[in-house]
């Protein structure tokens, strides 16, 4: 069975009650029982982490690539914008990791506009609210399914 890591970055355990016409009303632990009764359905196991600090987000990050977890599903936050630290530990690992956004970045802010993960990961989805987490899934399932193990991410 697949392992898939759901990384979450900052400020997405506020999700449900932050700025609801940005980012909708349901909250972090609604979208993982999705992703969760999804898992089961479809046979992946998914692991769930959210933290708020940038190194807690490498360590997993790192520890994914030790624990025999398949690929990465990652919601950055605002660090998508910001974390050269975070590209590099993508790098380190070479997991393939799929970028996702609730919100439509190109429709917010010009700063948003610039992604430090977008040129290593094998996909990038936003703009369609929860659905991301799990059209990410399905993706990088495939991705994995049609990929043979010696690919690696540039």
């Amino acid at each position: 069975m697949r392992q898939i890591l759901i990384l979450q970055g900052p400020n997405l355990s506020r999700l449900g009650s932050r700025e609801p016409d940005q980012y909708g009303r349901k909250t972090l632990d609604e979208i993982h029982g999705e992703i969760v009764r999804m898992g089961a359905r479809d046979g992946f196991s998914p692991v769930f982490y959210q933290s708020n600090h940038e190194g807690g987000l490498i360590d997993r990050i790192h520890q994914a690539g030790d624990d025999g977890t398949d690929g990465v599903v990652a919601n950055l936050g605002a660090y998508t914008h910001t974390s050269v630290a975070i590209r590099d530990a993508f790098l380190s690992v070479g997991l393939p990791v799929v970028e996702v956004h609730l919100s439509n970045v190109y429709r917010r802010e010009s700063f948003r506009h610039k992604s430090l993960i977008s040129d290593i990961a094998v996909g990038v989805i936003g703009g369609l609210g929860p659905a991301v987490y799990r059209l990410g899934i399905l993706g990088l399932l495939d991705w994995l399914e049609n990929r043979t193990p010696k690919t690696t991410l540039p």
